[in-house]
């Protein structure tokens, strides 16, 4: 796994591309991330940077991370997190520096961005497993959005679990994969992603370099063209001529008598 950066989700607008048209962007700020610790295989078995983004007030900081933290001669923050990586991206790395995002990522990587979706509270199936409801002629009273039967006969006699039914819908994490990053401005340590990054505005996300390739769609050719590329049928081999047959002599007449 490669290094990655932690940043806050600004928000979402819209740039302007060289031709003129508009592209829909996701703002994430990813400045201030504080190397707290490195890590080596000699030592703690794996090589990793641990880095600290946010703030945090002192006195909501327990001794052994304050000691940690002091360690390292860093502030504190809300979140620390961790990142693997070999032994040879961390040569330039020094506790107590940052990571800016020029050197993390560049404009057209791929980029996978965790965060914790929006929580939308108690909802019915319809809205969490996009259920069709019911019929809503004559005869149906009241339930035209409920799940209907969940159970079975009296054998087994009970509900399996992992039953789609209504309940909690929302906030919790998850990971959109190969994202595009659009822009990276130095200036501001901001990240303009092209794509649906998951949570709400001002929620932590986890930003890291692509672990799966994008699928690669062979667009396929014209039956024109197919035929083209066909290939051509072996040649048939030219038929031997046939010798001609000898010519039958004709019978003798036999001779008159005399």
């Amino acid at each position: 796994m490669a290094i990655g950066l932690v940043g806050r989700k600004v928000g979402m607008t819209r740039i302007f591309t060289d031709d003129g048209g508009t592209l829909p962007v996701t703002v994430l700020d990813v400045s201030d991330n504080r190397v707290t610790q490195i890590k080596s295989a000699e030592k703690d078995g794996y090589a990793a940077v641990q880095v600290a983004f946010g703030k945090r007030r002192t006195s909501r900081v327990r001794k052994p991370l304050a000691g940690h933290l002091a360690k390292a001669g860093v502030e504190a923050g809300h979140t620390l997190r961790e990142f693997r990586a070999k032994a040879e991206d961390l040569a330039n790395l020094k506790v107590g520096g940052k990571l800016g995002v020029e050197s993390v990522f560049k404009v057209g990587q791929k980029v996978d961005v965790q965060g914790v979706t929006i929580g939308k509270g108690f909802a019915g199936v319809i809205k969490r497993h996009h259920f069709g409801g019911q019929n809503a002629s004559h005869g149906n009273s009241i339930s035209h959005r409920v799940p209907g039967s969940t159970g079975q006969n009296q054998s087994p006699g009970h509900v399996f679990k992992g039953k789609r039914m209504p309940g909690h819908l929302g906030n919790v994490q998850r990971t959109i994969l190969n994202l595009e990053v659009v822009r990276v401005d130095v200036e501001r340590q901001l990240l303009l992603i092209k794509g649906s990054v998951p949570g709400a505005s001002g929620r932590d996300v986890l930003v890291r370099p692509a672990v799966k390739p994008p699928k690669v769609t062979v667009p396929a050719k014209p039956k024109a063209e197919a035929k083209a590329d066909a290939r051509p049928k072996a040649e048939a081999k030219p038929k031997a001529e046939a010798k001609p047959k000898a010519e039958a002599k004709p019978a003798e007449k036999p001779a008159a008598k005399g």
